[in-house]
């Protein structure tokens, strides 16, 4: 979508930072100045490596982060700031209701002594009115959605495997229909059959209507059901692209989203050289510039994000170099 043809925002995100307050005065920057927006209708698929960031952004929009974090900038939700909301408000009003969570550790979000059913027909009542044979209805009809199997809907969590633990979280997160579903790693421990199941799910989910932020290693996931990426690194978004130029032509001009790409068997499978940095130790300057080959004094200072919302790029050189020249 391009900046002229994109609804309005949904979710409006301005440079929202997420601190961390460790033991000893250190201090985890594990969010830094990220800003995106939503629209209804559209899927924002959040790449990186782990520790980037991505799962602390999506606790910080839901008012789940620690005691010891602390949040600056907005992240408006339909004119609601959901970082300053307040707890009541975010329980009330928000979680499940206005934005649905499929969580990066689904069985340590069910309840051990519930079968799945009962998880399921209790949100059901809780978000719908539903009772009796329409909750068990509408909760047997979620859990198809989600390719949860019919004769498993009577077992507890301690009987699932990780891979129906997750269409269990799934299941969870469609019941509601909540306006903007947040998912975080929702293809984890699936195989690559229900891997597209569940990513064709969620896709027909957004063509109904609703945002979908969908945080994922898998690029292959992302590629099928996203409309825009963008691509963290140490905290930052360091490129915002539309989907099918990010995948295709003219392809990532990130140094690093490059590399992401150029790391996926199917491609060059060659992987990024060196580690991220620990967020507590960020370099001075541009964050990827100790593992970048186009690294210059230019990086010595932190690069802005600029550009049109359908390709905007954090680096000194993403204009100078094009992808298929960046390697040369």
């Amino acid at each position: 979508m391009t900046a002229e043809t994109s609804p309005p925002a949904q979710l409006s995100v301005r440079n929202l930072s997420v601190r961390f307050r460790m033991r000893g005065g250190r201090t985890v920057a594990a969010v830094t100045d990220v800003s995106f927006d939503l629209a209804a209708g559209e899927c924002l698929a959040l790449v990186g490596e782990s520790g980037c960031g991505k799962s602390v952004l999506t606790s910080a929009l839901l008012g789940l982060l620690p005691g010891n974090a602390r949040t600056r900038g907005a992240a408006l939700l339909d004119g609601l700031d959901l970082l300053t909301a307040g707890e009541t408000a975010l329980a009330r009003t928000v979680r499940g209701r206005r934005i649905a969570l499929i969580p990066q550790s689904p069985a340590a979000h069910l309840t051990p002594v519930r079968t799945v059913r009962s998880h399921l027909e209790e949100t059901v009542r809780e978000l719908t009115g539903k009772r009796g044979d329409e909750a068990r209805v509408a909760a047997e009809r979620a859990a198809e959605r989600a390719a949860f199997p019919a004769d498993h809907l009577d077992h507890h969590p301690h009987e699932l495997s990780g891979g129906l633990a997750q269409r269990a979280a799934t299941a969870l997160a469609l019941v509601g229909d909540a306006p903007l579903l947040i998912a975080d790693e929702p293809t984890t421990g699936l195989d690559r059959d229900l891997v597209d199941r569940t990513v064709d799910e969620l896709r027909r989910h957004v063509d109904g209507g609703h945002g979908l932020l969908v945080i994922t290693h898998d690029l292959a996931a992302a590629e099928r059901v996203a409309d825009r990426v963008a691509v963290m690194y140490a905290g930052r978004v360091v490129e915002l692209a539309d989907a099918d130029d990010f995948f295709g032509t003219p392809g990532p001009r990130h140094p690093y989203a490059r590399g992401l790409l150029d790391a996926l068997p199917e491609r060059a499978f060659t992987p990024i050289p060196g580690m991220p940095p620990e967020l507590d130790a960020l370099p001075d300057g541009c964050a990827f510039a100790p593992r970048c080959p186009r690294a210059d004094a230019a990086c010595a200072t932190v690069p802005a994000l600029t550009g049109a919302p359908g390709r905007a790029v954090a680096c000194h050189h993403a204009h100078t170099h094009t992808p298929e020249t960046a390697d040369a």
